[in-house]
């Protein structure tokens, strides 16, 4: 069921969301092998990050896994550390200034490619490994989203992430 179009919320959830930058990015070219950081790098439609363990393996929901360095800090402050490394949560990139939550049912432009969210990015059992005890719950909330690619390009950091569609009435 979804929103009254005509609801005050609904009015607030179309109103207009800053764009953000990205801060970082890193693909995985296979199973539990350390993350690669690259400056750039494509995307595809049909086959999501090129050079990522999963290009051609996805099902086209999660081509992309994105976060906020903003909660970055707030999954450090939940596991009692100063900062926690992006290659810890094992997503693709990193932005910063945008509520990555404000893109749901939206298409948004990272770089020159466009994309689409497709769901909240929850974290794994990997977490408890990753960062001790809690780590699972610290990320709880805050592992972000993932996204399929609509059109392909290419991101860079220091590039631009923001919608371009309005959410679906």
């Amino acid at each position: 069921m979804g929103l009254n179009p005509a609801s005050p919320l609904a009015q607030l959830m179309l109103s207009p969301v800053r764009s953000g930058r990205v801060e970082w990015i890193g693909i995985r070219p296979a199973r539990r092998v350390a993350m690669l950081t690259p400056e750039r790098i494509e995307l595809t439609p049909e086959d999501g990050i090129v050079g990522d363990r999963y290009h051609s393996k996805t099902t086209g929901n999660r081509h992309v896994t994105l976060i906020q360095s903003e909660h970055l800090m707030a999954i450090a402050s939940f596991l009692g550390r100063d900062q926690i490394a992006p290659e810890g949560l094992r997503r693709n990139i990193v932005v910063s200034g945008l509520n990555l939550l404000a893109l749901k049912d939206r298409e948004f432009r990272l770089g020159s490619a466009v994309l689409k969210m497709t769901g909240d990015c929850h974290p794994c059992s990997r977490m408890e490994e990753t960062f001790g005890e809690g780590g699972y719950n610290a990320v709880r909330g805050h592992g972000g989203i993932t996204a399929r690619v609509i059109a392909a390009g290419t991101v860079a950091i220091g590039e631009a992430v923001f919608p371009i569609a309005e959410p679906a009435a």
